[in-house]
């Protein structure tokens, strides 16, 4: 009759636990800063589709033949001056300050944020507007491009017929702020250009 021997149930030894333990913490490391780059991307995209918005509503305002003749009766007998294209003068940056680590909820008054302007300038002259929290300060400016300058982007403008559309944030409270911007300038034949890449400056600050 054949003998056999019986073994113990063996357990796992320190160094094996330590191996799991080492990978288990690795693994959470990566889930954290994968979960914290995905909300920062999704916050920086409202940025980017913003300044999106706004540059097409200064190309639109520009393809607008604007006709200041309509203020003026024209002599008997002869004619008003032609129309012209020309964009919206700057706009009241909104909100005033950069939000540190927060949301802005703009104002929805009359004459408020981006209710503000006329048919000529601001964000009324844009038609943009925005009813939504945000986590950026947005710019609109006529005829020079101060944050892309500000933050060494390019290319900057300075034309009269030029302008910028721009967003500043904090997203952690740091005071360094990031920057996106997009620039257009009318070209020789009268084109309004728009550049094709967004501006990006410390994206997920």
């Amino acid at each position: 009759m054949r003998a056999y021997k019986g073994y113990g149930k063996r357990g796992f030894t320190l160094v094996e636990l330590m191996i799991v333990i080492a990978i288990i913490g690795v693994l959470a490391a990566l889930a954290i800063y994968g979960v914290r780059r995905y909300l920062a991307s999704a916050k920086t995209s409202e940025a980017k589709n913003t300044i999106g918005a706004v540059a097409r509503g200064a190309k639109q305002s520009f393809e607008r033949e604007t006709a200041n003749s309509q203020l003026i009766v024209a002599a008997a007998g002869g004619n008003s001056t032609g129309a012209s294209h020309a964009l919206c003068g700057t706009a009241l940056a909104v909100p005033l300050v950069v939000p540190l680590g927060t949301k802005y909820q703009p104002g929805s008054g009359n004459g408020v944020d981006f209710d503000s302007g006329d048919s000529v300038s601001g964000w009324k002259c844009l038609k943009f507007s925005m009813t939504q929290a945000v986590y950026y300060k947005y710019t609109y400016t006529k005829g020079s491009s101060p944050l892309t300058s500000a933050k060494g982007g390019s290319p900057v403008v300075a034309a009269a017929e030029s302008f910028e559309a721009a967003a500043e944030g904090d997203l952690d409270g740091d005071a360094a702020t990031s920057a996106f911007a997009l620039v257009g300038a009318a070209d020789a034949a009268n084109e309004m250009r728009v550049s094709t890449q967004v501006f990006v400056f410390d994206e997920f600050e």
